[in-house]
């Protein structure tokens, strides 16, 4: 292995530390526990080390939501790939997605409400973020009924999904209606 391989295997083993540790602080003690500083005590490098990978905390944040959303999209792809049926499919989307907003509130938060620096909806949106979208389109494109747009339906069901999570880890709806909240959207679908 030549020595620039070999940099850049430890640049990028850096980089995932970096954020591994950004993800794990946040979930632990949320967001505002993430700063540069804490980052480099953690993982024992120094603060200018940090900056060479990222330009400070909402670069970090950007990363995390990336890594999220890659993981949310194949979770959604594995819940949708083992239901029978379009309906059963969306039923299996909607809990994956609420099972991961619930299950990963940092990175959640770091995907949608935070600012990472990333463009949505945009021909500049990174991949992540668009295959994550195009997950739930999977679904949720067959179901959309005739004469309604695919995607337009998609980002509506998605807010729907969206308010749901926020609105549930946030008190303001009590948890054990979630199951009755998504059959009731589902189940309202155009699809039999």
């Amino acid at each position: 292995m030549s020595v620039q391989e070999r940099k850049r295997r430890e640049r990028a083993e850096r980089e995932r530390l970096i954020v591994a540790t950004a993800r794990e602080l946040a979930e632990q003690q949320g967001w505002d526990a993430v700063t540069t500083r804490r980052l480099a005590e953690r993982i024992e490098y120094s603060q200018p080390v940090l900056y060479s990978h990222f330009r400070g905390k909402r670069e970090i944040i950007g990363a995390v939501a990336l890594q999220g959303a890659t993981e949310m999209a194949v979770a959604m792809r594995a819940a949708t790939a083992a239901a029978d049926g379009p309906r059963a499919q969306v039923h299996a989307l909607a809990r994956a997605y609420l099972a991961f907003a619930e299950g990963n509130p940092a990175v959640y938060d770091a995907i949608f409400q935070l600012d990472g620096g990333l463009a949505y909806a945009r021909e500049d949106t990174p991949e992540p973020l668009k295959d994550a979208f195009a997950a739930l389109m999977e679904s949720l494109g067959e179901v959309a009924g005739d004469g309604v747009e695919p995607g337009l339906f998609t980002e509506v069901f998605w807010a729907s999904l969206h308010g749901v999570a926020t609105l549930t880890r946030s008190g303001r709806l009590p948890p054990e209606e979630t199951e009755r909240r998504v059959r009731l959207l589902v189940d309202r679908l155009p699809v039999v």
